[in-house]
């Protein structure tokens, strides 16, 4: 007998885009971690450092920002740098997506 994973929830609130200025500065693209109701902060923050090499303090801002205002833009770049980003992130068990910078 097969067993099923089951579905991921996806995030039931809209919530306006927030953008990090470090993230944000010439790159078109950008890798967005949304809040979500399973990963702890202390994780948020570890896989924000393991992933982009961020020093304990700018990942723990990042992860508030996730936390309180429900998302935070955590890397910049091409388009194919940040599918890679959204994947990795994807694969830590994160909730991300991909949008264009504005």
């Amino acid at each position: 007998m097969e067993t099923m994973a089951a579905p991921i929830p996806t995030p039931t609130r809209q919530v306006d885009p927030v953008v990090v200025e470090d993230a944000a500065s010439d790159s078109p693209w950008q890798a967005v971690v949304w809040n979500d109701p399973v990963n702890l902060m202390s994780y948020v923050t570890y896989v924000l450092q393991k992933l982009f090499g961020y020093p304990e303090p700018k990942a723990t801002a990042l992860m508030m920002d996730v936390h309180l205002k429900g998302k935070a833009a955590v890397s910049a770049g091409d388009k194919d740098k940040i599918e890679g980003d959204v994947a990795k992130l994807h694969a830590a068990g994160l909730w991300a997506t991909m949008q264009k910078s504005s």
